[in-house]
């Protein structure tokens, strides 16, 4: 009996079990609610599409290329450049396939460290220097440099220096100095000669600056098969400090004192003896010129004299002229006897000037 009530029970659950299975199961707002199997079905087709979707873009991405205005682009297939995109713009590779590597079109600048350089004279130099250059072939550039700035910056070093030096050691110190603007000062006389000299001139002469091969113009011409060799264009080679080592250039300012200062001896002694000829020059004029003034002083005083003995010599001879002679000669005798303050004249009665007053001429 027992038993019989237990297998009762139990097949009473199942059916109720049953039952509720069967039920239809609705939501507050009354919608049927969806079964949990449909819903896991579209849960994995949504995730599914967003991870198609984001695979589609990270190919689109992989596969465009954006090239700027100071950009080329160069399509490695496997390493090897297949092609080199100099155009700016959208274009597009194979993705996963080729490669793209970036090289500036840009004009680039350089700054050389500063290095020691020796001139014909054996005088120590330093040149800092910078360099203007720009990628001219891609292809080339990335064979031979492959794409580093870098490394052309390193073959620029080196070929500048090399140049820079090749140069500085064929000409003299001054040379150099003079050539580092492209310009020369000359001192010239009235007549268009160039005057020897350092800068020192007491001539009168005048300055002329005339153009001559600059230090980077000569620079620039030690420079070949540059864009031949590596695919890139060295546009200028600017020089901004030319100096001195500081071990030496107290030494080097000393001796350009002394120099100076030989030179300025030398001026002041041809100076000096140049001032004593113009002396001597000028007073043995002036002895010449007083010796022909005397000469000529004399000869007129002896013109004059042989005159007045003529003039005389004729008043003596006519008897008119020789009365109004005496007469005149008479007054003067008595304006010369009239002097100082006592202005008595004693005269005898035959003295011509006391017949003048006695009407006797």
């Amino acid at each position: 009996m027992a038993d019989y009530t237990e297998n009762s029970y139990t097949q009473n659950q199942y059916t109720q079990n049953q039952n509720v299975q069967n039920f239809e199961r609705f939501n507050s707002d009354g919608t049927k609610k969806k079964e949990k199997k449909s819903g896991k079905k579209g849960k994995a087709f949504g995730v599914g599409f967003a991870l198609l979707l984001l695979a589609a873009l990270f190919v689109l991405a992989n596969s465009m290329v954006v090239t700027k205005q100071n950009q080329f682009k160069l399509i490695r297939q496997f390493g090897r450049v297949d092609r080199v995109v100099s155009v700016p713009g959208l274009s597009f590779k194979i993705p996963f396939i080729e490669s793209v590597d970036t090289v500036p079109k840009e004009l680039l600048i350089y700054d050389l460290p500063a290095s020691d350089v020796i001139t014909s004279d054996k005088k120590t130099m330093i040149v800092d220097s910078y360099v203007l250059w720009r990628v001219t072939d891609p292809l080339k550039f990335a064979q031979t440099l492959s794409c580093s700035v870098q490394n052309a910056e390193g073959r620029i070093d080196a070929i500048v220096y090399n140049a820079t030096k090749n140069t500085i050691s064929n000409m003299k110190q001054d040379e150099v100095i003079r050539s580092r603007d492209g310009k020369m000062t000359i001192t010239v006389d009235e007549t268009g000669s160039e005057l020897s000299g350092n800068d020192l001139d007491l001539s009168g002469g005048k300055e002329e600056v005339i153009e001559i091969t600059s230090l980077t113009e000569e620079v620039m011409g030690q420079i070949n098969h540059v864009e031949e060799q590596y695919g890139i264009e060295l546009v200028a080679v600017e020089v901004k400090k030319l100096d001195l080592p500081d071990d030496n250039k107290q030494a080097v300012y000393n001796r350009m004192i002394s120099e100076r200062g030989n030179i300025a001896a030398q001026y002041t002694a041809e100076g000096k003896s140049e001032a004593k000829m113009i002396e001597n020059t000028t007073d043995k004029e002036v002895s010449i010129m007083l010796s022909d003034a005397r000469a000529q002083a004399e000869a007129t005083i002896a013109e004059g004299e042989a005159e007045y003995m003529r003039i005389l010599s004729g008043a003596y001879s006519d008897p008119e002229k020789s009365d109004f002679y005496s007469f005149v000669r008479a007054l003067d005798a008595l304006r010369e006897s009239v002097v100082g303050d006592n202005k008595t004249v004693i005269l005898t009665e035959d003295s011509p000037i006391t017949q003048i007053f006695n009407g006797r001429y």
